[in-house]
């Protein structure tokens, strides 16, 4: 310790807000750079290389070869594939001084496709599978939580080359294990969770969420084994309901009624019926503005039921690579029809007298309008009246008004019914550590990758893509092993098995903690001495429980009766042995630990 480039923090870090990141940057395993990105120290380095060491280790059993590609890379691949643009402000671009355009890889699915376009050019040469583990980058809006989300990380990237759908679910079903081998041996818990596939592309999609409380994504479970990512959860369509005896729609007035709470009051005060008006009998209109990649600006309005809030990360899942915020008062000035708190369906999409269409299907002059599945045709509804203080009431869908289509557009609740049927949804958060995609054709076709078949005949390959954010497994597993007194690695990724701590001032016993450090190095473990002469043994206490290495091995003023200490970080349980037998005992100890992580 008196050599090791490590400092200690008491306090947390001011811009560190879970405990993954205040523990890291305070045991010295990381330092922030700048927001999102984060420099490396020694003991940061063992525990990272020790997590490469597990997925690469799988990676190479599942018969991956290793590659590795440059980060800088040029324009143009991304350009055919349409993602210099699609990924919008997320890429860092930059010019080189020939005013040449280049980018910092989030993704290398393009050099992939490239690499094994230059190498193969028959069926004979498929199926292949390529990996790399990598540092990525992504421009963040808003990084956060360390590790977990930032600018600047590693990721484990690898691509499935087939010439069949067939063989690319052999691909896709392997790496599926592969993964599970992977989080397994980590000893991270995972729920595999239907998912989008946002700016990747393809169609199957599947992300491995570990489950924390500090997770970012939200996903369902259900006790049938449905599982996904809210973005993705599905809503069956609504049965046609007969609205037969619904009466003509009525115009109220419903002054300062520009709330869906103030508007069930009112109607319950002045337009009562048998059964008292709720939330849920309302249509909120919501106005939206989509950010597209080419620089456009759309305006939308979505049409949910009163009683549910709208989800701006599903609706986002299902317009990407737009990106999506609430309108602002600038966005409804260029749509004077559009009179906020009392917007109605009767001047929006395909009901707007404004509404064209060209002879190629395309429309104009009125804003998208788009339903919530939960709209079923022939239900009715309390909905603005497009005039200040004034409500309709007994609009009916397929009647009154039509759409443009759906959008999944709301929070799922708490119990809502499972898409499969499997049962009520269950709602926990969780931390993406893997997403495995079958990407299909669509960079093959982009980049023009073709084998010639049994028949001599061109073929376009299908593609797989699978994904391992490293640094941000890291975290993970820091977030799961962690107590009030600092940081508690499973002995298979700690920095060291043992930390040995001389706690006294004699040469006696600085002597011989050097000699059991010894003998415990040369018997294969890896150790951290706490040789500090000057520290008390107080602060070397706090430096081993904040270090979270598995075992402490104390010398102090028991060496005077023949006994030394060993400790376990994760139990808390100290036992006193003789130190004739401490090694011995230690080594035992650590074998057996050691065997239970499977090394």
């Amino acid at each position: 310790m008196s050599n090791l480039f490590v400092r200690t923090l008491r306090e947390n870090p001011a811009d560190a807000e879970v405990a993954s990141h205040q523990l890291l940057v305070r045991a010295g395993y990381i330092r922030r750079a700048a927001p999102g990105i984060y420099s490396w120290l020694p003991l940061g380095i063992k525990v990272l290389r020790k997590v490469e060491d597990i997925v690469r280790a799988e990676m190479d059993r599942s018969g991956a070869q290793e590659v590795h590609f440059p980060a800088l890379l040029p324009r143009e691949p991304y350009e055919a594939s349409k993602r210099w643009t699609e990924y919008g402000p997320n890429l860092f671009r930059l010019k080189d001084r020939r005013e040449n355009d280049y980018l910092l890889a989030p993704t290398h699915e393009e050099m992939f496709t490239l690499l094994v376009k230059d190498m193969y050019s028959s069926y004979k040469d498929l199926p292949t599978l390529l990996y790399q583990i990598q540092t990525k980058y992504r421009d963040e809006a808003r990084p956060r939580a360390g590790l977990i989300r930032g600018r600047e990380f590693i990721m484990k990237d690898a691509y499935s080359f087939d010439v069949t759908d067939a063989g690319l679910d052999v691909a896709y079903q392997n790496m599926r294990d592969t993964y599970q081998r992977i989080f397994d041996r980590l000893g991270l818990d995972y729920v595999i969770c239907s998912a989008m596939s946002g700016a990747m592309g393809g169609s199957k999609s599947e992300e491995f969420l570990h489950p924390t409380a500090i997770g970012e994504d939200t996903f369902v479970r259900s006790p049938g084994g449905y599982a996904a990512n809210a973005e993705a959860v599905t809503t069956p369509p609504a049965e046609d309901l007969d609205f037969s005896n619904v009466p003509a729609k009525e115009v109220h007035d419903t002054p300062d009624a520009t709330t869906i709470t103030a508007l069930v009051d009112l109607a319950n005060e002045s337009y009562p019926k048998d059964t008292p008006w709720e939330a849920a009998d309302t249509l909120k209109n919501v106005v939206l503005a989509l950010s597209h990649p080419d620089g456009e600006r759309e305006i939308i309005v979505v049409g949910v039921p009163g009683d549910r809030e709208v989800d701006l990360k599903r609706i986002e899942a299902s317009v990407s690579p737009a990106e999506v915020e609430v309108a602002g008062p600038e966005d409804l000035k260029k749509h004077p029809e559009l009179v906020a708190g009392y917007i109605g369906p009767d001047v929006i999409g395909p009901n707007s007298p404004s509404r064209t269409t060209d002879e190629d299907g395309n429309t104009s002059g009125s804003v998208r309008y788009l339903l919530d599945p939960r709209i079923a045709r022939g239900s009715a509804w309390i909905t603005g009246a497009n005039e200040v203080d004034k409500h309709q009431f007994n609009v009916v869908y397929g009647r009154d008004f039509e759409a443009d289509g759906t959008i999944e557009a709301v929070e799922i609740r708490e119990g809502d019914p499972a898409p499969d049927g499997s049962g009520p949804l269950e709602l926990a958060r969780g931390i993406e550590i893997g997403h495995i995609f079958q990407l299909g054709r669509k960079y093959a076709e982009a980049l023009d990758l073709k084998v010639l078949d049994e028949n001599g005949k061109a073929q376009v390959v299908t593609m797989g893509s699978y994904g391992i954010g490293v640094t941000r497994v890291l975290a993970s597993i820091a977030e799961k092993n962690h107590d009030d007194l600092g940081l508690v690695w499973p002995i298979n990724l700690a920095p060291a098995h043992v930390h040995v701590l001389a706690t006294g001032k004699g040469e006696d016993i600085f002597g011989k903690a050097e000699e059991l450090a010894s003998q415990l190095s040369d018997a294969g473990f890896e150790v951290v001495y706490d040789d500090r002469p000057k520290v008390s043994a107080g602060v070397k206490f706090k430096d081993y429980e904040l270090l979270g290495i598995p075992y402490g091995l104390v010398i102090g003023r028991g060496l005077a009766d023949g006994k030394v200490e060993i400790r376990n970080r994760a139990t808390g349980e100290s036992t006193e042995v003789s130190v004739d037998e401490a090694v011995a005992q230690l080594r035992e100890i650590l074998k057996e630990d050691l065997a239970k992580h499977g090394e």
